[in-house]
């Protein structure tokens, strides 16, 4: 199995929908009969991994989007509306 703690070749983190296809790959494999239950274990411990990292970067995602939009809305802000003509 692989990690979703490993990086590429330019050390980048593993992408979001590639965790995101290893979980579907060990879902499907769950549902199907021919599960070995030496492996189910591991399995359902890998599921978890990959659902906790990817719940966690969507949340950081949503919170770096937050903080750009807070920073365009704070660079408006300081600037005046140049649709009213306020530049201050």
């Amino acid at each position: 199995m692989s990690s979703a703690k490993r990086t590429s070749k330019k050390d980048e983190p593993v992408r979001y929908a590639e965790m995101m296809e290893e979980l579907e790959r060990i879902l499907e494999h769950l549902e199907s009969d021919s599960i070995d239950v030496d492996e189910l274990s591991g399995r359902v411990k890998r599921a978890s991994e990959l659902i906790r990292l990817c719940r966690k970067r969507l949340v950081d995602s949503q919170t770096e989007i937050e903080q750009v939009v807070a920073d365009l809305q704070g660079d408006q802000d300081d600037q005046g509306d140049p649709e009213l003509g306020d530049t201050d």
